[in-house]
């Protein structure tokens, strides 16, 4: 919230208390933001671009996930990264 930039490689990781339907909004995010919600076995379920400063949008997963994943918007599909991929390196709970 309130940053103005993120560095081209870097994101934020999100580790919830137990696998359930995650959902995030915008407020206060100046730039915006791709999100992949991810499974405890490490499947992307959802990736999802999200808009600056929108406070009416809900941006949810379709299935219980552990983990979201935000990134520079466009930053999944500039990898090839889509929905039914797995994440390495994601510690398994």
């Amino acid at each position: 919230m309130f940053r103005r930039s993120m560095a081209p490689d870097s994101g934020m990781l999100f580790v919830f208390d137990s696998n359930d339907l995650q959902r995030f909004w915008m407020k206060n995010t100046l730039i915006p933001l791709s999100i992949a919600f991810i499974t405890s076995d490490s499947l992307i379920t959802d990736i999802l671009e999200m808009a600056p400063l929108d406070t009416t949008t809900p941006y949810s997963s379709t299935r219980p996930v552990l983990y979201a994943l935000e990134m520079n918007s466009g930053w999944f599909q500039s990898k090839g990264i889509k929905p039914g991929d797995t994440v390495r390196g994601i510690p398994y709970k």
